[in-house]
């Protein structure tokens, strides 16, 4: 049984590269797979061929993505009106409910029923509980999300911009040096509940953009009514994430239990 599984905008893994990805995690004995890398780098595909293939092994299995816990549209305008205008949008450290990912990979893993949360993001709001997809007790969670694992930075390295984003919107880098306080303060917490994590290594920061602008054209294409960002906006939502994605770039090699380096068409070796 599988539970929960995202639909993603690449076509899929190879067949061989997915088994690897499942033998990796039953060779250690893994509650909890942590899966990660960059936007737009395949995580949710790939989770959703782990979680199939799985299923096909006759083993029980929940996937939960980081993006499932962001914080609620009211709950972000609320800090964007206290702290800093740029927690409006969603997606960096402080913007999720690091205790409800908590508290439901707990439940996972300790066999309990429960319900994983799920997000629109065309909405830009948490989906009501009861449309919550539930699961029963699993024999494998598979936790899928950009920044999984990756430490906080130095304060000294926030003192420069990154981007025309925090040159122009966060000039005194009130906003960025919130966003490292709560990667420092809430988030390890989190990671602890990984048993193994997988990190997809891209070729760099600068595919980011492309990668997420093919993912927004699959959202809009299975959700035709809605209205999806403009490339424009793509743009610029990516720069929300840079800082923290060239921390991740940096670090994530020496954290992880396993990297694989993907090319420029997200092709494992």
């Amino acid at each position: 049984m599988s539970t929960g599984t995202h639909a993603a905008a690449e076509p899929g893994f190879p067949a061989d590269f997915v088994a690897r990805c499942l033998d990796d995690a039953l060779a250690h004995g893994a509650r909890t797979y942590g899966i990660t890398g960059l936007q737009g780098t395949g995580k949710s595909t790939l989770a959703a061929q782990v979680a199939a293939l799985a299923s096909d092994h006759g083993l029980a299995v929940a996937v939960l993505s980081v993006d499932d816990v962001y914080l609620d549209h009211d709950a972000r305008a609320a800090l964007a009106r206290d702290v800093h205008p740029l927690l409006a949008t969603r997606g960096p450290p402080g913007t999720h409910d690091v205790g409800l990912a908590c508290r439901t990979l707990d439940a996972l893993r300790a066999g309990e029923p429960t319900v994983l949360p799920r997000f629109d993001k065309l909405g830009d709001r948490r989906l009501p509980e009861p449309a919550w997809p539930h699961a029963g007790a699993v024999d494998l969670v598979l936790f899928e999300g950009w920044f999984l694992g990756t430490p906080a930075e130095p304060d000294a390295a926030l003192d420069e911009p990154v981007n025309d984003l925090e040159r122009n919107e966060d000039p005194d880098g009130r906003w960025r040096r919130w966003c490292n306080d709560a990667l420092a303060r809430d988030y390890p917490a989190l990671w602890r509940r990984i048993d193994r994590l997988l990190f997809l290594q891209g070729p760099g920061f600068d595919i980011v953009p492309r990668w997420r602008w093919q993912q927004e054209q699959a959202l809009q294409a299975r959700h035709p009514r809605r209205k999806a960002m403009t490339r424009e906006q793509v743009e610029r939502f990516v720069q929300f994430f840079e800082r923290t994605s060239r921390r991740a770039m940096r670090t994530l090699p020496g954290i992880a239990d396993r990297t694989v380096r993907l090319d420029a068409d997200r092709n494992p070796p």
